[in-house]
């Protein structure tokens, strides 16, 4: 105890030896313009997704609106939001992206958002200038053409020796399970030539190309496997940025699917708390007993303490001021964990109607238990945290995201 006394006396002495400003010197602060943006993607996803509209996607090919998801792009503009002008996008932040994306989630939007917006389009801009790359990027941000990002990952980072294509202008291989691959108008993919590896454009209705889907458990969420038969390809980054450029969209990735995995979480959690002030037993609305206030009540301390990792890791990959590894990590590790408690226990408030079919619980736990898959589990991202900060931080200086400085 002693130790813990004198830690926390040291760290209250370097807090009170901050400049009186302090509070101004906040990450970022939502603005105006912002507010407005979370309104205007609030209202479309009203209109156009939700529980009604996610059980008819279901059952049709393609699993989306093909004319919403344009609406998205052309109307709404939220498709390209981090995209710079210059680039044909809005010339927003990845900050506004992350709005719309959290309202999205809350929504249970249906569409290639992982494969186009997370993933493919953060890889394009990152990416250098030319014909091909500029084309397919503002076809992107437009909505009127979509991807797959048929790239290897270990826990949200890129693993060149997963790599399982090869090839330079024809590509032959295969990628197993790529989110929203069955439908995609283009494929994203990395193949290790003779100069390295490398990213590439692939038509998906091109020759050479097969698509087997796959049964998936969510099924708003469609997987395929892709077979490479000396597929043409559009070569995107070379050997000499390929790297930086598939890194920076595993990381954007991981902060975006932490935004959407936030957005689904609290929806579900003001639907249990709706449910518990509602809901009689013993003559009393259950949200009066002490097991059931709790289980909410430490809801919202995940969904909050998430909220801010996944902003704070926005933050860190727009400013590059901290380690954006580290802080896209924590962000999936909590985000992760946040949207699967908060499903499981909103299904437990809800008792045998949230089991049920007919009841929308079932589909946002559907979805946490296959967005807690996808780049990597909550434990992995626990695990790369802790190698970050443990095993390649400075001996002098740990990371400064991890200490809060």
């Amino acid at each position: 105890m002693p130790v813990c006394r004198g830690r926390r006396s040291r760290v209250a002495e370097e807090f009170t030896d901050q400049p009186d400003n302090v509070a101004d010197s906040q990450e970022f602060v939502f603005t105006g313009e912002q507010a407005q943006l979370r309104d205007a993607v609030r209202k479309f996803s009203a209109d156009n997704f939700g529980e009604a509209k996610a059980r008819a996607q279901m059952e049709s090919e393609p699993r989306f609106d093909r004319k919403v998801w344009q609406r998205l792009g052309s109307e709404l503009g939220v498709l390209g939001l981090s995209v710079p002008e210059a680039a044909g996008g809005v010339g927003g932040t990845l900050v506004d992206q992350a709005i719309a994306v959290e309202e999205l989630g809350a929504a249970l939007a249906t569409g290639p958002l992982f494969g186009t917006v997370f993933l493919a389009i953060p890889a394009l801009v990152a990416a250098s200038a030319g014909p091909d790359r500029d084309d397919l990027l503002a076809a992107l941000v437009e909505g009127t053409r979509t991807a797959a990002f048929a790239v290897p990952d270990r826990a949200g980072a890129f693993d060149p020796a997963a790599i399982t294509v090869t090839g330079t202008e024809r590509l032959t291989g295969r990628v197993e399970r790529i989110v929203d691959a069955d439908a995609a108008d283009e494929l994203l993919v990395a193949a290790t030539g003779p100069g390295g590896v490398a990213l590439y454009a692939v038509d998906a209705s091109g020759p050479g190309v097969q698509r087997t889907p796959l049964v998936t458990l969510d099924l708003t969420r469609p997987q395929a496997t892709i077979e490479l038969s000396d597929a043409p390809a559009r070569l995107l980054a070379g050997p000499d940025e390929a790297d930086r450029v598939i890194t920076h969209a595993l990381q954007v990735g991981s902060a975006l699917l932490a935004a959407e995995q936030i957005g689904a979480a609290a929806h579900l959690l003001n639907l249990a708390v709706e449910y518990a002030k509602s809901r009689l037993q013993f003559g009393r609305p259950i949200g009066s007993f002490q097991a059931v206030k709790h289980r909410l009540a430490e809801g919202l301390v995940d969904l909050e303490h998430a909220r801010s990792a996944t902003y704070h890791a926005v933050w860190a990959l727009s400013d590059g001021s901290d380690d954006p590894a580290l802080s896209s990590a924590i962000a999936q590790a909590l985000a992760s964990a946040a949207f699967s408690r908060i499903a499981a226990d909103t299904i437990q408030v809800h008792g045998g109607i949230g089991f049920t079919w007919e009841h929308q619980a079932h589909l946002y736990f559907k979805r946490a238990t296959t967005d807690a898959a996808l780049l990597g589990s909550a434990e992995a991202h626990r695990n790369r945290v802790a190698e970050l900060v443990l095993d390649t931080a400075p001996a002098d200086r740990a990371p400064r995201v991890a200490t809060g400085m």
